[in-house]
């Protein structure tokens, strides 16, 4: 069966963090695989994204970006094909209907929504991206369609945990004074990183309050998730991508 991880704070939101369970795909991609550059079966990735969909909006267009771990924002004003994404990092939509799917293996997914004025985001946050202001501006492009930051709630997915996530010191070098509080010594020029708390403080820093960080650390939990850094430390191929997704549902009368 597909497994679709929830958060409380997007309770009444047609969401889900997808892990690797209930998927078609095999090999070292084994499950569900949604990533179109995991060097799968096309069709295996279809369908895998297919029952994604499914799982979360049943009848959504489903709608990603080409993800180039930058702090784009696309509007989804009518939805497109996957051979028609364009580059960018993040989605907001005002329309019901439509699930913006971001990809991931250690990265970051972020799902957001301000329920009250039926507006949704998601944003892909590596490191890179956090950090030259994806979450800034998801929030901002979330407001142009009139969200409120005080209202928006936010979701940090499966992805790379502290512990997990060694770095040296030229990626500490890219962060300034006040931020390497997310940096814990490790070895003599070697940190260990804390993507979600860096997530969780750059949403806070743009009046987000109302955030949940679900806990899940992509590498060390290979039966559950895709890694693209567990695949490289153990000399694979390739790797596998989780897929997030957040929509808002059609009314019915």
């Amino acid at each position: 069966m597909v497994e679709a991880l929830r958060s409380g704070v997007l309770a009444g939101v047609p969401h889900g963090f997808l892990t690797r369970a209930g998927g078609v795909s095999r090999g070292a991609v084994a499950g569900l695989n949604c990533g179109f550059g995991a060097e799968d079966d096309p069709a295996a990735v279809a369908e895998n994204r297919r029952r994604a969909a499914d799982a979360v909006l049943p009848g959504a267009s489903l709608v990603g970006v080409y993800q180039i771990h930058s702090a784009d924002v696309a509007t989804v004003a009518e939805p497109w094909g996957d051979d028609e994404r364009p580059r960018a990092d993040a989605m907001v939509t005002d329309r019901a209907g439509v699930l913006l799917g971001i990809v991931t293996a250690d990265c970051a997914p972020v799902l957001l929504a301000d329920l009250g004025a039926g507006v949704v985001g998601a944003a892909h946050a590596g490191w890179r991206g956090a950090h030259d202001g994806v979450i800034a501006n998801t929030v901002a492009a979330m407001e142009s369609l009139g969200a409120s930051r005080g209202r928006i709630v936010a979701a940090v997915g499966p992805c790379i945990a502290q512990d997990s996530y060694e770095v040296g010191e030229d990626l500490r070098a890219q962060f300034d004074s006040a931020e390497h509080r997310f940096f814990a010594p490790h070895a003599p020029g070697h940190w260990q990183f804390d993507l979600p708390g860096y997530v969780h403080a750059r949403l806070r820093d743009v009046g987000v309050e109302t955030i949940d960080l679900l806990g899940c650390d992509t590498y060390a939990d290979p039966a559950r998730f895709f890694s693209f850094r567990r695949a490289t430390h153990r000399g694979e191929a390739t790797y596998g991508r989780q897929l997030s997704l957040v929509g808002l549902a059609v009314e019915r009368s």
